[in-house]
């Protein structure tokens, strides 16, 4: 994975839950494209700029979350891909200087693959003492690539989770050695 869409993880109850963070900053690119000011074409303004984390990156960054809890169950030794998003719903929008709180829960595990329930929220640096507010809900589904792809040749190191995810859980405090 070459983007990653969580910044730490701050609990880890294996087999059970997993809870991440991101902070949103305006230095990430994509937010300044989701979504930029509008100027007619005298050149006033019609809106401002209103940068926010895309939902597609929040979810993402849930399967994160949940693809690491599912992946540390078995010692990371399964490819853990996603392979449904049974739920997703965002109630509010996340912008620069505010951070998303990602919580996943195992509700299943199988040598097939695994189901996690996760709750997404926000906190508003700009109004601290409001503390944490749910934002939404993402469900998902994951497979174990090797044990429902049979006779599919693919490498045989694990490529799901790069170096990338094994700096950020050494970083965390979590051991891996994979």
């Amino acid at each position: 994975m070459r983007w990653m869409w969580i910044d730490r993880v701050v609990e880890l109850v294996p087999r059970e839950r997993l809870v991440a963070v991101k902070n949103i900053s305006l230095a990430e690119d994509h937010l300044h494209d989701h979504f930029p000011e509008v100027r007619d074409g005298a050149g006033v303004l019609v809106r401002a700029a209103l940068p926010v984390m895309p939902g597609s990156l929040i979810i993402e960054g849930m399967a994160q979350t949940a693809g690491i809890l599912v992946g540390h169950a078995e010692g990371f030794r399964e490819k853990v891909i996603l392979a449904k998003v049974t739920r997703a719903t965002l109630d509010r929008d996340a912008g620069p200087g505010m951070t998303l709180r990602y919580t996943a829960t195992l509700v299943q595990q199988s040598p097939q693959g695994a189901s996690t329930n996760g709750l997404v929220e926000l906190l508003d640096h700009a109004a601290p003492d409001a503390g944490w507010a749910e934002i939404g809900r993402v469900d998902l589904m994951f497979s174990h690539l090797d044990q429902n792809m049979a006779g599919m040749e693919f490498p045989e190191h694990n490529f799901v989770f790069s170096e990338s995810f094994r700096t950020l859980l050494r970083t965390s405090g979590i051991p891996c050695e994979f």
